[in-house]
Parts: C-alpha cells; structure tokens; sequence
C-alpha cells in the first residue's frame, strides 16, 4: 500500500491547476451565530463537474501513460467521484465507464453521460458494485481509479485544504464529510503536514455511521447497503483512507436525517448556494455539537452540489 505525501500533493497541484477552479470561502453571519464559531465554508459544490472529487480524478487522469490512457478509465461511484472522472477523462479525450447503483440520481447519472462516459448499473451495495464492475474491467481493460481509496485521488482530494488553508488564516479545525474517506484523508495529507495544529472533524450520517463505529473500535467496519439522504456517504472505508482517518483525524461525528436536511435548507437560505444533502453533514454535526466548536474558526468542506432539484428532501 502506498501512502501519498506532501510531495504527492504538490505534484497534484501543479498538474490539475488548468483543469480545476480554486473554489471560494463563503460567510455568514447568522450561521456563525447559530453555531457560536467562525465558519468558513469553502465551496467546492462550485468546482468543475460541481464537486470536489474533480481534484482527485483529474490528477489520476492526467498521471495516466499514454498507453494506460489508450486503455481508458473505469469506476465504480454512487455519482460524484463517476461524474468527476468522466469529466477528467473527456478533458483528456480517453473512453471511461462507470458503475452507478440503480438507485443513484438521475441528475447524477445524466451528468456522467453529458461527459461522454458510459454508465453501467448495479444494486444500490458494496458487494453488487464491485461485481458488475470486475466485469467492466475484464472487458475493457481500463485503469480502475478507485473513488477513494487511491493514492493518486487522495492526492488530489489534498489540494483543497491546501487552498483553505492559504485563504483562510488561523484556522483551529476543519470538518468534513465522511463516506469513504478520500476528502478527510487529503484533509490530513495536509494538514498533518502544513498546519498540524489545526484539528480534523469527520462528520457522517447516523444511518450510515459505519466510519464513526470504525473509528470507535479501532478497526474497519463496514456496512453493506446504508439508507441515508446523503447518498454519497454511503460507501465503507478502505485500508488506505483508513490510515489516515485512524492516525489524523480528531472525532468522527454523526448528525441525523432530520438534522441533515434542516442544515441544508440553512446552507440554500443564508449562503444562497445549491448544495447536495451529503455536503450538509459537516454543518448539522457543528450545530449539534456547539461545545466542540464554539469561538473557534473552522473551515467547512462543502464538497459537491449535484443535487436532483426534483427530488429535494424537504419536498
């Protein structure tokens, strides 16, 4: 197993810079005053294919041999990390497939397709996608960029807390999502390494809390098939995104159904921004923990805004 480090990232910066937008910090006042904290929510639902993971896919792409790219891309992806990469790969002209569930948005799967990729389906679990998607691969003989658990997408992922961190000053901790943890793992790739002293806070569905039980047990547990809003925190983590989470990472905080949505509805109000149930996460477990945050500055990782408009949850 390899473990990327700083010199990755660095390396990662350099090579996505013309593919990738340097997303903006984004305020508010009444959120501050709701949660007793700065918040400073770095808007990644702003970044090209309108999520974060268009770093780490990116970087996997354009790190591609020419005979590797020829071969094409292939991922398995509940949507974002499959859109990203489908993005990346047109950018770069190369064939990608990818393994969505069944259940996955339209909106999601309809982007996939606008880039260009081919979208093969599976059962909404862990055990399904990884079947039909050892098919794929099988046929077509494409590179496998893991949606997380990748040292090349880890890499990527790392760039955005490199630009938070020179954005915003005297950060005290920064809390994001957790699925299976490819964006907390380029958080600590970071910070572990530029700014040590800020803390790292993961924050995860309570009906897909299997990374928080992990992290409580001191080793993997993994859930099959979750149901939660936040459709793209479903997956398990894996040995590598394990490492990080395991030796990096603060607390892992869960936040409910309810409580998810009533943060994305004050993310929508008050910072005038689309952005998807799962990104929602990092604030509901900040408002439900205000003695943890209060009087700190804290960046929030609001990591992707391909939301159904059809299907908004408090509809």
């Amino acid at each position: 197993m390899y473990i990327p480090t700083l010199d990755d990232m660095l390396a990662a910066r350099e090579r996505i810079e013309p593919h990738i937008h340097r997303t903006p910090i984004l305020t508010s006042r009444l959120l501050n005053e709701l949660s007793g904290a700065e918040l400073f929510f770095k808007c990644e639902n702003l970044q090209k294919a309108g999520a974060f993971k268009a770093r780490g896919a990116s970087n996997a792409v354009f790190g591609l041999s020419e005979e590797q790219a020829r071969r094409g891309v292939a991922t398995h992806s509940s949507g974002n990390h499959g859109t990203c990469l489908s993005y990346a790969a047109s950018r770069r002209r190369v064939p990608c497939t990818v393994v969505m569930p069944r259940t996955a948005p339209q909106a999601k799967k309809d982007a996939v397709r606008g880039y260009g990729a081919r979208v093969v389906e599976c059962e909404p679990s862990t055990t399904s996608r990884e079947a039909v998607f050892a098919e794929v691969v099988a046929e077509t003989g494409a590179e496998f960029v893991h949606p997380y658990n990748d040292h090349r997408v880890i890499a990527g992922q790392a760039t955005c807390s490199a630009e938070m961190i020179e954005q915003v000053e005297a950060l005290s901790a920064v809390v994001a999502p957790i699925g299976g943890g490819g964006m907390i793992s380029g958080t600590c790739l970071t910070l572990s390494n530029l700014a040590p002293g800020i803390q790292i806070f993961a924050a995860e569905p309570v009906q897909a809390d299997d990374a928080c039980r992990s992290f409580r047990a001191g080793h993997i547990i993994a859930d099959d098939a979750p149901n939660t809003v936040a459709d793209g925190l479903k997956v398990p983590l894996k040995d590598l995104t394990w490492h990080f989470v395991r030796n990096h990472v603060t607390d892992i905080q869960t936040a409910s159904e309810q409580e998810i949505v009533s943060a994305m509805r004050l993310i929508w109000k008050n910072l005038k921004i689309v952005m998807e149930p799962s990104s929602a996460v990092a604030l509901a477990t900040i408002l439900k923990h205000p003695d943890v945050f209060a009087g700190r500055r804290v960046g929030v990782i609001i990591t992707g805004g391909n939301v159904d408009l059809d299907t908004l949850p408090w509809n």
